[in-house]
């Protein structure tokens, strides 16, 4: 904390950076936030909340992951029976330059908010959107952030801004984009909109929910987008149990697919950057509340086993999806079925690639040249451009994507290899 920092009945947590007459009352900051110019009143600031600007105002909020531009506002105050109303914005929701919430809403994960949305939508449960304001209506468009090259810049650069330097870290954080968290609300998100489009009809131009507005098209793509999503994040799990075993039989594969432990079915939540079972973190609270559980480093014990033990838990609630999404169960799956499952893997991810590849492009546009070449002609513009920006083929993040690509290729062809040898 420093340049004229102004905090009343706050708590910050480890690596937090404010300043720059950043001012904040009766709210909590996670680890990695940061907060300069603006304001924050009786927020919950969930890890890597950050906020630069003067005009932004965060106010009886939920965040976490989350970037605030310029204006950014909400309200919890509707003049009625005083500021009683609260809302949040899941991992990963970012703002745009005057962006404006009316609360109660909640905005899904890895979401981005423009203009201002005064009908309290709840988009929890149809991650990964975009909602945009016309004429005072909240237009959804589902799953679309799945293809940005901002959201996968961003799951890429938040370890590596962990600015935590002591070696007991007190928020344990995981930065997956895909995670049973946010994948079960894909699940559910497809399923809410395959109902939108069986009620009002396929060749309806516009679906409402929640008080928003989504056309038809958004929505098409919106189911596309999760099941493509869904199919990454199985494959991954798949591929990563079945990962440098050799196989012979069906059976071998069967046994191996079985879960460590029944912990990690049903519902999952995130706690602030730890995303584990509901059951687990119920069964932490009752311990609190029976008094089982009565010492703060106890709690933090049963934090750290959570966060160590997700991949173990994560698989439980995967292997339990295979069924639901692909119609077998795993108990019957044999070597062709994984082949199948793999080969749609492999779309998935390329698919994906591709799209933020794309997406990526737009930025070395012509249009994105407009600010170079002062008084020059347009070559001198594309020149002055390339000098600063680069050329987009050598941009490291674009090198990164197609190499990816090159590796997710081969790491699915060689479990198909493995497969195909079995009898």
């Amino acid at each position: 904390m420093d340049d004229g920092a102004m905090l009343t009945r706050c708590f910050v947590g480890q690596a937090c950076k404010l300043g720059h007459n950043y001012s904040a009352s009766d709210s909590l900051f996670f680890s990695n936030c940061q907060g300069e110019n603006g304001e924050a009143c009786a927020i919950f600031a969930g890890p890597y909340t950050v906020t630069h600007h003067k005009s932004t105002l965060l106010i009886a909020g939920m965040f976490s992951f989350m970037n605030a531009g310029s204006g950014s506002n909400q309200s919890n105050h509707m003049y009625k029976l005083g500021p009683i109303h609260q809302g949040t914005l899941e991992r990963g929701a970012k703002t745009t330059s005057d962006s404006y919430i009316l609360w109660p809403a909640r905005v899904g994960a890895f979401s981005l908010v423009m203009g201002r949305h005064v009908n309290h939508s709840d988009t929890s449960n149809l991650p990964f959107s975009y909602l945009i304001e016309q004429n005072n209506t909240t237009y959804l468009v589902p799953g679309v952030n799945l293809r940005s090259v901002g959201t996968i810049r961003d799951a890429q650069k938040w370890p590596r801004r962990d600015q935590r330097t002591d070696t007991n870290k007190l928020d344990f954080i995981n930065y997956n984009l895909l995670s049973p968290y946010t994948v079960q609300k894909m699940f559910k998100g497809r399923e809410t909109l395959k109902n939108l489009r069986y009620a009002s009809g396929e060749l309806s131009d516009i679906y409402s929910f929640h008080s928003a507005k989504i056309r038809n098209s958004a929505l098409v793509k919106g189911i596309r987008f999760y099941e493509i999503a869904i199919h990454k994040f199985l494959g991954n799990s798949v591929i990563k149990r079945l990962e440098g075993i050799g196989f012979h039989t069906n059976e071998e594969i069967r046994a191996r697919l079985k879960p460590d432990t029944p912990i990690g079915s049903g519902e999952w939540v995130d706690i602030s950057g730890l995303i584990a079972p509901k059951s687990e973190i119920d069964a932490l609270i009752d311990g609190i509340e029976s008094g089982a559980i009565n010492r703060l480093k106890h709690i933090n014990a049963e934090f750290e086993r959570m966060h160590r033990n997700y991949y173990t838990y994560e698989w439980t609630w995967a292997y339990e999806k295979l069924e639901e999404f692909y119609g077998i169960a795993p108990e019957n799956m044999t070597a062709e079925d994984i082949i199948h499952i793999v080969e749609k893997w492999k779309e998935a991810v390329v698919g994906l690639d591709r799209m933020v590849y794309e997406d990526a492009k737009k930025e070395f546009s012509l249009a994105s040249m407009t600010g170079f070449g002062a008084d020059g002609s347009r070559l001198e513009k594309e020149l002055d451009f390339e000098q600063v920006r680069g050329d987009f083929e050598n941009n490291p993040f674009v090198t990164a994507v197609l190499k990816h690509i090159d590796v997710k290729t081969a790491l699915g062809d060689e479990l198909i290899g493995r497969m195909q040898k079995v009898q």
